[in-house]
């Protein structure tokens, strides 16, 4: 399977759309997305993974995400490729020689057709299953990786239906195994920085953040051979927060969110449907057939969440307007806020109504916040991360996750966080469908969330 496509929407892909669509809105209603019975295994909460001195690792999409996480993962000491999967075997090939070309040996290819993941999976030797494909074959994956015995990393967003966070939760208690997925912001420079600030007090008691995914991405959506033919798709027919994790996975640690809290209850509105149609009439030809369609997805999203401790969380998304890219990252408390793009902070105290900013490496002062609470993964990481893609940060995200496998750590997300984190979309789809009705999020931990415990990454525990 490929996150990507050669051609334009196909029938089979209008189809596939408007039964995801018909699922997020069936299974966001209140009392058909109950918590299924828990698994007789119990909680994966704070389970660690079995020790190991090799990860064997597969990796299902090997197109526009699948070389990148392939490229750090044979950057990283104790990692064996030993599965490649896609529908395009040129793209498995490809991939085929950049393992052999750093000095491994050839992964098997599977290349079967779209199901041939299911075959990956079933090898029985693998400990880890990335799946890098487009969303709606997010779930499938994951699944058959967990019953086929493999821990699984999944892109984001982990699902799209609250029933589809309902099936990663059973099938990891029930399996036993983990579903992480590959939120990489949560290990970027500035958000692991907020993250120590955060438990070190220096904000005081945190009340309110703010979050989001702002990205100009008019041009991929219309770009014939990248993803967006079936990201497109998504706008058809959705109207809600369509990639909340970005901005919400930072947040949901800062807050503690599952760490001695949870998200109890959204709101969201979302504005007029322009800036798709406004690009696609100035760029296309006048006989593109693409002029015809119709999207349902507002250009902007705005999503209130009030946690169960009373903070709040306003969350946004807006990938249709000429507008610098945003990920907002803003935390408030008591004594102090931090913001970001760029990174800065004001601190109680502070004269004068001015920004602190806060440097990664440029012009940064000896002895200041940045050395004191930079994270040790970044101190650690900083030359090798570099050469990973968005700013280091996937570089990072995957480094850890292997290093919890091979030292028998916890992760530090689980599938109670991957649920938690991709419910918005389906919330807030329900939510604007409403005319804004407040929609409760679901308890994924059945109760679980209230025990406080710490991020492993910024306990230092490596």
């Amino acid at each position: 399977m490929t996150d990507d496509t050669r051609s334009g929407l196909t029938r089979r892909d209008l189809l596939l759309g408007a039964s995801g669509t018909a699922a997020a809105l069936v299974f966001s209603r209140p009392g058909l997305a109950q918590a299924p019975a828990p698994a007789p295994g119990g909680s994966m909460m704070g389970v660690p993974f079995e020790r190991r001195d090799v990860v064997r690792v597969g990796l299902v999409g090997c197109g526009a995400r699948g070389p990148g996480h392939l490229h750090d993962l044979l950057g990283i000491d104790g990692v064996e490729i030993e599965a490649l999967c896609d529908v395009v075997p040129e793209r498995v090939a490809k991939a085929q020689d950049m393992v052999q070309k750093a000095g491994r040996k050839r992964p098997e290819a599977y290349t079967r057709g779209e199901h041939d993941f299911e075959r990956l999976c079933r090898r029985g030797d693998l400990d880890l299953v990335y799946v890098a494909t487009p969303w709606r074959w997010h779930v499938p994956m994951a699944l058959a990786a967990m019953g086929g015995g493999a821990h699984a990393a999944v892109e984001v967003p982990a699902a799209v239906t609250l029933e589809e966070c309902w099936q990663l939760v059973e099938a990891s208690e029930r399996t036993r195994r983990h579903c992480v997925m590959l939120e990489n912001c949560n290990y970027g420079w500035s958000e692991m920085l907020v993250l120590n600030l955060v438990r070190a007090g220096v904000l005081g008691e945190i009340a309110h953040a703010e979050c989001a995914y702002i990205h100009d991405l008019r041009k991929l959506l219309f770009d014939r051979e990248s993803v967006g033919p079936w990201r497109r798709l998504e706008h058809w027919k959705r109207d809600g927060n369509l990639y909340p994790t970005h901005g919400l996975g930072p947040v949901a640690w800062y807050l503690g969110v599952h760490r001695g809290d949870r998200f109890l209850r959204l709101v969201s509105m979302s504005s007029p449907s322009l800036g798709l149609q406004a690009y696609r009439d100035r760029a296309l030809a006048a006989d593109d057939p693409r002029r015809q369609e119709a999207y349902a997805c507002g250009d902007m999203n705005t999503s209130l969440i009030r946690t169960a401790r009373g903070r709040t969380v306003l969350l946004q998304h807006d990938v249709v307007s000429p507008r610098p890219y945003s990920r907002i990252n803003m935390v408030s408390g008591t004594k102090g806020t931090f913001a970001d793009y760029p990174a800065r902070l004001y601190l109680d105290g502070q004269k004068g109504h001015r920004w602190q900013e806060l440097r990664q490496k440029k012009k940064r002062p000896k002895g200041g916040l940045e050395d004191r609470f930079e994270d040790p993964l970044w101190k650690r990481l900083a030359k090798k991360a570099e050469k990973g893609g968005h700013g280091g940060m996937d570089y990072v995200m995957n480094w850890r996750l292997v290093q919890c496998l091979r030292e028998g750590l916890a992760p530090d997300m689980d599938v109670y966080d991957a649920a938690a984190w991709s419910a918005p979309a389906a919330l807030s789809e329900q939510s604007v469908a409403g005319g804004s009705v407040p929609v409760d999020f679901p308890d994924f931990t059945r109760g679980a969330w209230s025990r406080e415990r710490p991020v492993h990454a910024a306990a230092g525990t490596f």
